[in-house]
């Protein structure tokens, strides 16, 4: 057994050409103005006092999805959705669809799609002086997501 294998630097991802679609409505759009996306789930849990035992125990009870994205400030799409909900009291819920793959990787492709997201908040308006390009970021929830595609398995894990 090589107690020496070591991962190779080529399988380390770039997300360069990583695509990210969202299902607004029954219409997809190719959020290609995207910057970086990042999604979490992270577990509830409470605390279970425990008789003979000086530590606390934790139990887990439920899930909870949350993710932040950076964009361009070139859209209006998630404005228009904030638009809606103002006027109407409807709250739009979407899914997106994130494909991380890196052609020089040994690892392929991975895809995840987030289920019902929901905005927490959406920037109405934008504008600097300064020689920067403008941005907007957005936090959102999330109920489910699904793995149609997982990377494969490094050489040498097993």
């Amino acid at each position: 057994m090589d107690n020496n294998i070591v991962m190779r630097s080529a399988d380390a991802l770039s997300a360069k050409e990583a695509k990210c679609y969202a299902t607004i409505e029954n219409e997809r759009y190719l959020l290609m103005n995207a910057k970086n996306i990042e999604a979490t789930a992270k577990k509830n849990k409470v605390t279970v006092e425990r008789m003979g035992a000086r530590m606390v125990g934790h139990k887990t009870v439920g899930l909870e999805g949350t993710g932040s994205a950076t964009f361009h400030y070139n859209m209006s799409i998630f404005r228009k959705l904030m638009t809606k909900y103002k006027d109407t009291g409807e709250d739009v819920y979407f899914d997106m669809q994130i494909t991380n793959y890196d052609k020089t990787s040994s690892v392929g492709r991975q895809t995840v799609i987030l289920k019902d997201c929901n905005m927490d908040s959406s920037l109405l308006a934008k504008m600097s002086a300064g020689d920067e390009i403008i941005e907007e970021d957005m936090n959102f929830t999330f109920d489910d997501w699904n793995y149609p595609e997982v990377f494969n398995m490094l050489n040498g894990m097993q």
